[in-house]
């Protein structure tokens, strides 16, 4: 994997096949979490702007499990009023990360090495990455720089095969870890592009 650089006026990254297929699954169960799955074409009507409106009577309860409540958090501490706020914004907001994901799993199942972003997509590729990698930072209990850290510490440490969860954990910590790597490398060309 090679990051971000600034070519003819577009932000270009090097990925290969193995880097794309992992990033894009990845990606695509960010979407589902989110209610969508990636992988189907879209239901009839889903461009209608009026679509993801959540204008229900009933309200939109908070999310159960912590990663999708990290993506969709609660607008207040006041329990009515963030509960009137989701109702009226969640079905937009999941509908526009869900786009944003899509743009970005389309572009990884593009054949080739390169990852070409257009700079005026490059925040809507920084949002989407921040998403997938909330995610990740949920399940590996990444609450703070410290926790960050260890996952990063884990991820470079090498060591011998061990259980299960421990080769899953370790797996989430290095593509946690790359995913970091990404978006800073995407972050740092668009800061010396302004």
């Amino acid at each position: 994997m090679r990051g971000f650089t600034r070519k003819r006026g577009l932000y270009v990254a090097h990925l290969d096949r193995t880097e794309r297929t992992i990033l894009s699954r990845v990606v695509a169960d960010t979407a589902l979490l989110l209610g969508t799955r990636l992988d189907v074409e879209r239901p009839e009507g889903e461009d209608d702007p009026l679509a993801g409106l959540a204008w229900s009577v009933d309200g939109v309860a908070e999310p159960d499990d912590p990663a999708l409540a990290r993506l969709l958090p609660n607008a207040s501490e006041d329990d009515e009023v963030a509960a009137e706020f989701r109702r009226l914004t969640e079905g937009d907001l999941r509908a526009a990360k869900v786009e944003r994901l899509r743009m970005v799993w389309g572009a990884l199942l593009a054949p080739g090495e390169r990852l070409e972003v257009q700079p005026e997509r490059a925040m809507d590729w920084a949002a989407a990455l921040t998403d997938v990698r909330l995610v990740l930072a949920e399940r590996l209990g990444v609450m703070t720089d410290e926790d960050a850290e260890k996952v990063y510490q884990e991820a470079s440490a090498r060591r011998r095969p061990g259980s299960e969860e421990d080769e899953v954990r370790a797996a989430l910590a290095s593509l946690y870890m790359a995913l970091t790597w990404l978006q800073e490398s995407l972050m740092t060309v668009m800061l010396k592009a302004l």
